[in-house]
């Protein structure tokens, strides 16, 4: 028996494309968050290991200055996210549903770390720029961050895995059948 599948996932054949929002069964809008997520993430062990190194490290105001330079790629990404999860909101649900409710707080979460991201970037940038360790400040903004993120990528995670949302296929799906013969999209 079979224990791969590669080709039908990589295709693109029989994929209707719905511009920003990727093409069916490849939105556009989720991988785009893993750049915001795994970049506070990292910042956030930047940020610690910096301020664990200390003035006394010599080490210490390079890991903040890493944790600085990955915030900014971060946030690009997080426009990025921002637009296309967006653009998926409003053509995707309907108001007055528990899951544009679900929606909204999903956005808002994530606005609120973006704006701590932002609050983040500007003390890095213009108040301590040349810091030799990571400022107690910027750690707990960078510890928020990661907090407030994690609790709106729950509410995303929901929107997929309990909604279904932007999700094509069902559990009576022929993938779920034993058969050695792959199934593309848009075929049954």
């Amino acid at each position: 028996m079979r224990k791969f599948s590669f080709k039908p996932t990589l295709t693109m054949k029989g994929r209707k494309f719905k511009g920003v929002r990727g093409f069916a069964g490849k939105p556009t809008h989720p991988p785009l968050t893993d750049i915001p997520i795994g970049a506070v993430v990292l910042v956030l062990i930047l940020d610690v290991a910096s301020a664990i190194g200390g003035h006394g490290a010599s080490w210490a105001h390079g890991f903040y200055t890493a944790g600085t330079v990955v915030l900014l790629a971060g946030a690009i990404g997080a426009v990025l996210a921002a637009v296309t999860g967006w653009i998926d909101a409003w053509t995707s649900s309907e108001a007055g549903t528990q899951a544009r409710r679900t929606i909204n707080a999903h956005a808002l979460l994530m606005i609120i770390a973006v704006v701590l991201a932002a609050a983040n970037l500007i003390v890095r940038f213009f108040v301590d720029p040349g810091a030799a360790a990571t400022p107690i400040g910027v750690l707990v903004l960078s510890i928020l961050m990661v907090l407030v993120g994690a609790v709106g990528a729950t509410f995303g995670g929901a929107m997929v895995f309990e909604y279904g949302f932007n999700v094509e296929t069902a559990g009576d799906h022929p993938v779920w059948s034993k058969s050695e013969e792959d199934v593309f999209h848009g075929e049954h």
